[in-house]
């Protein structure tokens, strides 16, 4: 009798504590949407279009050097290049590190571009695997084509880091397009700079549904799939809403290893991307954070709520699988690697509020949440928590969640208005709605794996499936 009494009260405390931490989650989320509306109602809003932005900041532009690290792109890398030659801006180089590809991507190049050899060596040696050559294109004299022995992206980085001479280096994924003026956008910031600023993140998009032609995109569309337009939604609220609001709050954790813009010297003076994580994006902020706060240096970075990027989402679920459980181990390594900051008052916001965030959100949340589905409707039948308390449950976790994603959807149309049609509106609210009842359950399962594979130490990299520009 004793330990059916013990069982139930263990059932009952499961309970209140998974409620209790899903309604936390929720109770944040909805400060960062009021917090990201305040922003978006206070703000200069930017120019409308490339020429207005020229205009202003062609002088101030400080030059930038595009990293692109590329593994078997042959069917689209001379497509990307192209785009990423033709950018708007004063003065940009252009480095393609081609990562050890087993297909003909560097041969594309080097027949598509002139490409010829040279001898340019590297300021720094971040990488660890050996660079076989380096080519520079005889039509375009801001193209430099890196070629290495394989070591993932951010080895790729680090060797293109090494070679950028240029202040600002950006590095991008390969399955990203950059806007024409994403990057005299995503610069702004640094050209009213005090010296303080390290780091600039821009606003990413889903392109599968929209219309991309030699590189650049034609026409916004919403995908036809209801994967890749869950993840429309997903992307409104983590960068309409998280990085607006945690960049306010000089909270910015994260900047997405799709696009994202720095100060060469410290990415130099850090040793650049760490090779032995799958969350390289996301460690690198969080030891920059570290970084400047250990040496008590004034710093800041800073986010463009303004669409820079276009990138290709999974789409189907098992690409899907293996994104979000790599997500979740990288996001697992960074805290264990980074753990003597969480609630530390010598890093400040950073280690009294954003570190618990980041457990709250990746360690303690997704279990609880999942579990809550199961044990707050079998609690509630067993007679051993009121009704009601699983009726809110569904109410903090689901419908909650609706209206988040709604009002973030609505922050959109009213400040950005990307969404083409109204018809594609009513199709991004659908997905708003019932994302909350099977692919958010989906996604939290997928997280659980991650965990699991975390604390097998699997570093294992499975790629993730594409289906190409304009077809998903």
């Amino acid at each position: 009798m004793e330990l059916q009494t013990a069982a139930a009260d263990a059932i009952v405390w499961i309970a209140y504590a998974c409620f209790i931490i899903v309604a936390l989650r929720n109770v944040i989320s909805l400060a960062q949407l009021l917090v990201a509306a305040w922003v978006f109602a206070t703000r200069v809003k930017p120019g409308e279009g490339a020429r207005d932005l020229w205009n202003r900041y062609a002088d101030l532009a400080m030059p930038i050097t595009v990293i692109a690290p590329a593994y078997n792109e042959e069917l689209s890398i001379v497509q990307s290049v192209k785009a990423l030659l033709a950018l708007e801006y004063p003065e940009h180089e252009v480095i393609v590190v081609n990562d050890g590809s087993k297909d003909d991507t560097l041969g594309q190049l080097v027949r598509s571009f002139g490409m010829e050899e040279t001898s340019r060596t590297q300021i720094a040696e971040l990488q660890q695997t050996r660079i076989r050559a380096t080519y520079r294109s005889r039509r375009y004299p801001n193209l430099l084509v890196v070629d290495k022995e394989n070591g993932r992206k951010a080895d790729a980085a680090n060797a293109g880091i090494g070679f950028a001479r240029t202040p600002l280096v950006c590095v991008i994924d390969a399955d990203s397009i950059i806007e024409p003026d994403g990057l005299l956008r995503a610069a702004e910031p640094f050209m009213y700079d005090d010296g303080r600023l390290i780091a600039v993140g821009g606003a990413i998009r889903i392109a599968n549904g929209c219309t991309i032609k030699g590189g650049s995109l034609q026409k916004i569309g919403i995908s036809k799939s209801l994967v890749p337009r869950f993840q429309t939604v997903e992307y409104l609220r983590a960068f309409l809403m998280n990085r607006v609001a945690n960049a306010h709050t000089n909270t910015l954790m994260l900047i997405s290893g799709a696009f994202g813009l720095f100060r060469r010297s410290t990415l130099v003076e850090m040793g650049g991307y760490r090779h032995d994580t799958v969350g390289e994006d996301l460690e690198l902020v969080v030891r920059m954070h570290r970084h400047m706060r250990d040496r008590e240096r004034e710093y800041r970075m800073a986010f463009v709520p303004d669409i820079v990027c276009w990138t290709e989402a999974p789409a189907a679920l098992d690409g899907l699988d293996n994104q979000r459980k790599r997500w979740q181990q990288g996001a697992l390594e960074t805290l264990q690697c980074h753990r003597g900051m969480i609630f530390n008052p010598r890093y400040g916001r950073i280690g009294m509020l954003a570190m618990p965030q980041i457990v709250l959100e990746d360690i303690i949340g997704p279990p609880a949440e999942l579990l809550g589905y199961l044990v707050l409707p079998a609690a509630a039948l067993l007679g051993l928590l009121d009704p009601m308390m699983a009726l809110a449950f569904f109410f903090v976790s689901v419908v909650f969640g609706c209206v988040l994603s709604l009002g973030t959807l609505a922050l959109e149309e009213q400040q950005l208005r990307r969404t083409p049609t109204a018809t594609d509106l009513v199709r991004i609210g659908i997905a708003a709605v019932i994302e909350n009842f099977g692919y958010r359950q989906i996604n939290l399962w997928y997280r659980l794996q991650g965990i699991r594979r975390f604390m097998k130490k699997d570093s294992t990299w499975a790629a993730v499936p594409r289906v190409g520009f304009g077809k998903g």
